[in-house]
């Protein structure tokens, strides 16, 4: 064999890895439909993100419709449903997502992926795809059976857009956290229970609990008041048809929750760093 030929072929060879290692690195759709399967396995994404909500608030509408005067009444019933939309991102992308990746983490799949050649990046990449899919899936079947089930007045464009707009970021916000947890603790039963926790208490605090937010201690109040799922489950049925409203309480709680997730998410790769070393 002539040198020019030993040449090309080791840059054949050469550009074969490169690319091999480059399809590693990015999101293909066959990681696409690995994640689609963990997470159609997973009973509580599907029953604390779809079944859940769907049931509690009619459940809830009902209960609640009956003890306010007839006036208040659609008030009251889209204050509900809002409540209730709140736990789909809350189920679906923080116990939902760390259930699963806090067992994978615990059994060390992304170590051993990594030594594949497949990059982190590009599998977490395929987790949010696929659970912010689900996430899609699970508003639209929720606003259409609540639609079927309730008399509730139509929204306003602007109103619908800002609460889609709440529910996608406060999902991605508990995806970065329960994601940080998991990194951190590296035990499934520990992240569960925690995050688990996490999930009631949020309920407790922003009303989504049927206990309003001002009848808490003051101590909880003031926690409250940092996180924006209590103006969302206590304001936002206010603008609902419309109107004027002060976003900057709520607009200060999502940067609030933003600076601390993005202090755990780097406390998290702190600790962390070595492993994919």
């Amino acid at each position: 064999m002539s040198k020019e030929n030993k040449i090309r072929n080791k840059n054949m060879e050469k550009n074969d890895r490169n690319s091999r290692s480059n399809n590693r690195n990015r999101c293909s759709l066959r990681m696409i439909r690995y994640e689609l399967r963990n997470i159609n396995g997973n009973f509580m994404t599907h029953f604390f993100g779809i079944v859940f909500p769907n049931i509690m608030s009619p459940l809830f509408s009902t209960m609640i419709g009956k003890q306010v005067p007839d006036a208040a009444r659609p008030e009251v019933m889209v204050s509900v449903v809002i409540c209730m939309a709140l736990i789909m991102p809350m189920s679906i992308m923080f116990l939902g997502y760390g259930s699963l990746y806090s067992q994978e983490v615990e059994r060390e799949i992304p170590q051993r992926m990594h030594l594949f050649g497949f990059s982190e990046k590009s599998l977490i990449t395929a987790k949010i795809i696929v659970h912010l899919l689900f996430l899609t899936v699970a508003i639209l079947l929720y606003g259409v059976i609540q639609a079927l089930l309730l008399d509730i007045p139509r929204p306003a464009l602007s109103s619908l857009l800002i609460l889609l707009g709440s529910l996608y970021l406060i999902g991605a916000f508990f995806l970065v956290i329960v994601h940080s947890m998991a990194n951190i603790f590296r035990r499934f039963s520990v992240t569960f229970g925690v995050s688990m926790t996490i999930y009631f208490l949020l309920m407790m605090l922003t009303g989504m609990m049927g206990i309003s937010t001002d009848e808490l201690p003051v101590i909880w109040q003031k926690v409250a008041r940092t996180l924006p799922m209590t103006y969302i489950s206590n304001d936002f049925a206010g603008f609902w048809q419309g109107g004027s409203y002060n976003f900057m309480p709520y607009i200060q709680s999502c940067i609030f929750l933003a600076a601390f997730t993005g202090i755990l998410a780097m406390y998290a790769q702190y600790r962390g760093r070595r492993v994919y070393r």
